[in-house]
């Protein structure tokens, strides 16, 4: 039940690992100030911090994960297995070789010792090398070096395709395809992404949802500041609650300490079935990238 949800809440993956439900996302964290907010949003309570190598602030967020995990607090030391960290392969020059690259160079960076997630972070490049990067990664996690696999901003025909793959890639390699964990879009009430949404829940595999907060444009919605007033909570907490009763993985950001801990403060409270609904629209209208609608073919 959604009522039961709280801070520590995860998601059992198709790889057997969990992932919290609540993710603490750096996109465009500058890297000076990466490390300190990731540290506080450990602080708060967060145990997921989602990264990207085209982020440029890996190294810093496993700074944060490496000292918080080795430190004490109060006599309590959280250990590195409870903070789960994704990083996410650059869609330039996608390929076998640059996925392999990039996973030893993330693990350099990081100093974590394995990377709880590595997500292939857009479809582009064409089908050679969208595979040849899922089978890097399917290696990854033979080697231990990865624990789970997935995707990020793949249309529904991207999604088939890879799903075709990872049976092709086993008969290839005598059983072992790789596993899709999750998949990463920007989801939220106004680009619901009901196919994809209802192709991963069809087959396991966890939604995380980047821009939650819709990067505040829709702050002034009139059925946003209703139910705000009517919750007693911020328009941001209000989205972030609906993503997580949407049974998705939200991933807000912030470098303010006092909005991390906000957007961490979702826990007390309980959208209705009827304000749920209200809330959702027919819209699809991104405020970010959407490569989801990339031909196959898309070129280099």
């Amino acid at each position: 039940m959604t009522s039961n949800l709280t801070i520590q809440s995860t998601v059992k993956l198709n790889s057997g690992y969990e992932i919290p439900r609540l993710g603490f996302g750096v996109y465009q964290v500058p890297i000076d100030q990466a490390e300190s907010c990731v540290r506080e949003a450990l602080t708060t309570g967060y145990r997921h911090v989602d990264s990207a190598v085209g982020y440029r602030n890996e190294a810093p967020c496993g700074k944060a994960i490496r000292e918080f995990a080795s430190s004490s607090a109060g006599g309590n030391v959280t250990p590195r297995e409870q903070i789960f960290f994704t990083s996410k392969v650059r869609p330039l020059n996608l390929s076998y070789e640059s996925a392999k690259t990039q996973v030893d160079a993330t693990l350099s960076e990081t100093g974590l010792g394995y990377i709880d997630l590595m997500l292939i972070h857009a479809p582009y490049g064409g089908p050679a090398a969208r595979k040849g990067a899922w089978k890097a990664l399917v290696e990854a996690v033979d080697a231990g070096k990865v624990r789970s696999i997935g995707i990020s901003n793949y249309g529904v025909h991207h999604l088939d395709e890879l799903e075709a793959y990872t049976h092709e890639l086993a008969a290839e390699r005598g059983g072992n395809g790789g596993m899709i964990s999750v998949g990463q879009w920007e989801v939220h009430p106004w680009l619901p992404r009901l196919d994809i949404v209802d192709w991963c829940r069809a087959r396991g595999v966890a939604v995380e949802a980047y821009c939650p907060v819709v990067r505040g444009e829709r702050a002034g919605e009139a059925i946003l500041q209703e139910l705000a007033a009517k919750y007693h909570k911020t328009w941001a907490q209000v989205l972030i609650r609906w993503s997580l009763q949407k049974g998705h993985v939200p991933l807000p950001k912030s470098v303010t300490p006092s909005r991390i801990r906000e957007n961490a403060d979702v826990y007390d409270f309980e959208i209705s079935a009827e304000d749920m609904a209200r809330l959702e629209t027919k819209e699809y209208s991104p405020c970010a990238w959407d490569p989801t609608t990339s031909p196959l073919d898309n070129g280099k």
